[in-house]
């Protein structure tokens, strides 16, 4: 079992929770058979980075967030599934978290994010590319959305928050960052529709968030499809004691 050392996630109060899941609904820590991390190699702690400037919670939940339900359009871009699989890490066994929130948001092909003014274009009245979906009772979560554009200043990446109630009326979020290898994003970015955008300024290597808290350790493994790509996400998490 792979584990960082870095400490994640924070506790949240109890108003942040009904902020986070509605007064009337709570998402809570569902147990289901434990599994031995040595069966279970994907139970990967991975390191926490920041949330960034665009997080907007519009609670849309939905898995396919091509859609911008403003305008009823669809966004163009190549399609990428992605899935998630959350576990809690506990000394030598890993259990599938379920009822855990899984929040995406990215920027489109052309490096903007929906709901806020960015780079001169006001778009907040737009909800493309972002919302959320609850882990079932083996801790999965599954998304279909757009292989990224980029914008200045950052390497091509995906905004991932997770949040769950933990005890005593308090919950727990994890925010970080997935990222692409060089190479894939290369490759896609000399196809359609991404070919005609400018060369990009930023790779991996040269992003300080990347670099400086374990970007290598949130790149996604992505493997061709019929309808695109496709990539599994396995992720533990240290929850706080006494839950």
């Amino acid at each position: 079992m792979e584990i960082d050392d870095q400490q994640i996630g924070r506790l949240l109060t109890r108003r942040q929770v009904i902020h986070l899941f509605g007064a009337g609904v709570i998402a809570s820590t569902g147990a289901t058979h434990p599994v031995r991390c040595l069966n279970l190699p994907a139970c990967i702690v991975r390191p926490e980075q920041t949330e960034g400037p665009f997080f907007k919670d519009f609670e849309l939940h939905r898995s396919d967030l091509r859609v911008d339900l403003s305008t009823k359009s669809v966004l163009s871009g190549i399609s990428i599934q992605l899935i998630f699989h959350v576990l809690r890490v506990d000394q030598d066994q890993c259990t599938p978290l379920s009822d855990v929130k899984v929040d995406l948001w990215q920027c489109d092909l052309n490096g903007y994010y929906s709901a806020f003014r960015n780079r001169g274009k006001n778009l907040r009245k737009e909800n493309f590319l972002r919302g959320y979906q609850l882990t079932d009772s083996e801790g999965f979560a599954q998304f279909t959305t757009i292989f990224p554009g980029w914008y200045s200043g950052r390497t091509v990446h995906i905004h991932l928050k997770l949040s769950m109630e933990v005890h005593h009326g308090k919950a727990y979020e994890f925010s970080t960052q997935l990222y692409f290898d060089d190479a894939l994003t290369d490759h896609i970015y000399s196809n359609p529709p991404y070919d005609r955008l400018p060369e990009r300024q930023v790779r991996n290597w040269n992003d300080q968030i990347f670099r400086r808290n374990g970007g290598q350790q949130l790149m996604l493994d992505v493997s061709p499809t019929e309808a695109g790509y496709t990539a599994t996400f396995p992720i533990g998490l240290h929850l706080p004691s006494g839950n």
